[in-house]
């Protein structure tokens, strides 16, 4: 039921294309490629994973696809795969369908961003290396984490630039990585609803310059942003989203030596470690196709660290973290504290990630540990302190030594992202100061 083309205008890809890769042009061929991902041409797409749940590994060596070294193969993690799909009405083909619930938003205002659904291929069936085999990833690479139980994965931004989601699986908890380079935010899902397990695609759309997924069991439409079926089937259902932070390799590596890192044998091959967007996250630029006011608070292309709660969203400049290193902040009426540590570069600014400004890695936390309330301040050398202990901690919220060595802060999901899409999916966000 699918519809694997639509209506694209010429004006929104030459619109896209001006803001986006104008930039790659000027380099070489392999802009072509850049070209190709967000007009489309790149239509390759993937079926949902299949596995028994169950975690295994193969780990001997073998050639690598160049067939010029030998390279660790991955390891494999059998999936828990998603439900048959049972599509009734599909809000791909149409998203007035009279038999959908009311729509949680106006289905004029999702657009299409170029490519047709799946263009942009998820990750359905990902492997992983063990850290010690990963040389291809530069220092300051920046890895998003998901730390499920001690059971801890690097997702590379310079992949999920290209594929935007990973369905994976935790033990018996199948989730979902997703990473939305207009919007500049990464969110992870838990992608079991009522006893259904889903799988998640891209649709090819976007709302607010925000990806939209689709599920493959119904093929109703979701907000990455928000987590909610927004037309479709299952309009008003929420995912359970998962803390994750996005840090250095070094960081990683530092705090994790046993962990696993997504490997760039995805099965869809593609120009790892470039960034199709170049110089995307330039203040001065204006998001692609974002209709609307902009809250005039602040630039557009701002980067912010948001942090949203029950009633309350409050976002830090993240320019002014990075000059204080520590910012203390109160959600829902809870205390926080949002930590940076620099090191770690922006994806979305040179035309190979590893080249990109250093932005900082960024944690929030609960600020407490060991039965007390902590103060935080940062170390000249790295790393940070608190003032009631002296035990040294890291960006990941773990105390490295002290009193607390062995303790680990708890994490609180936040998003760092753009200040135009925090401030239009959520418009009463206050602005904290340090």
């Amino acid at each position: 039921m699918r519809r694997r083309t639509g209506l694209v205008a010429a004006v929104i890809v030459a619109a896209f294309v001006v803001i986006v890769i104008v930039a790659a042009l000027m380099f070489d061929d392999d802009a072509e490629r850049e070209v190709e991902l967000e007009t489309g041409a790149a239509t390759t797409s993937t079926g949902p994973a299949s596995g028994d749940g169950e975690r295994r590994a193969a780990g001997d060596d073998t050639d690598d696809p160049a067939g010029t070294d030998l390279a660790p193969r991955p390891l494999v993690i059998d999936q828990i795969p998603g439900d048959p799909p049972a599509v009734t009405a599909s809000a791909l083909d149409d998203m007035t369908d009279p038999s959908f619930p009311e729509p949680l938003v106006d289905p004029a205002d999702i657009l299409s961003g170029g490519p047709p659904p799946d263009g942009i291929p998820s990750i359905d069936r990902p492997t992983f290396h063990d850290v010690a085999d990963v040389d291809w990833l530069d220092g300051d690479e920046p890895v998003v984490v998901l730390d499920l139980d001690g059971d801890v994965r690097a997702y590379p931004v310079q992949i999920l630039t290209w594929h935007e989601l990973v369905n994976d699986t935790f033990g018996d908890l199948p989730v979902t990585v997703s990473y939305c380079p207009l919007c500049n935010s990464a969110i992870a899902y838990v992608r079991e609803v009522d006893g259904r397990v889903l799988d998640f695609g891209t649709s090819g759309r976007l709302h607010r310059s925000s990806l939209v997924m689709y599920d493959r069991q119904t093929e109703s439409l979701w907000s990455h942003f928000t987590a909610t079926a927004i037309i479709g089937e299952l309009t008003g259902t929420e995912l359970e989203t998962l803390p994750m932070a996005t840090v250095s390799w070094d960081d990683f590596r530092t705090a994790h030596p046993d962990g696993l890192v997504l490997s760039r044998d995805t099965g869809n091959p593609r120009d790892y470690g470039r960034n199709p967007y170049p110089g995307y996250d330039d203040v001065d630029n204006p998001p692609f196709l974002f209709e609307g006011e902009v809250d005039g608070r602040l630039a557009a292309q701002t980067r912010v660290v948001a942090v949203r709660g029950e009633t309350d969203t409050v976002a830090i400049v993240q320019e002014d973290l990075y000059e204080e290193r520590v910012v203390e902040l109160t959600v829902d009426g809870r205390a926080l504290v949002a930590l940076l540590e620099p090191g770690t570069a922006s994806a979305l600014d040179a035309r190979d990630v590893a080249d990109g400004r250093d932005i900082g890695a960024v944690g929030v936390f609960v600020p407490e540990a060991g039965g007390r309330s902590l103060t935080f301040e940062a170390l000249d050398g790295g790393g940070f302190t608190d003032t009631e202990t002296g035990t040294t901690w890291d960006i990941l919220g773990r105390a490295t030594a002290g009193p607390l060595e062995g303790e680990t802060l708890e994490r609180v999901e936040h998003l760092d992202t753009f200040w135009f899409a925090i401030a239009a999916f959520a418009p009463d966000t206050v602005i904290a100061t340090g």
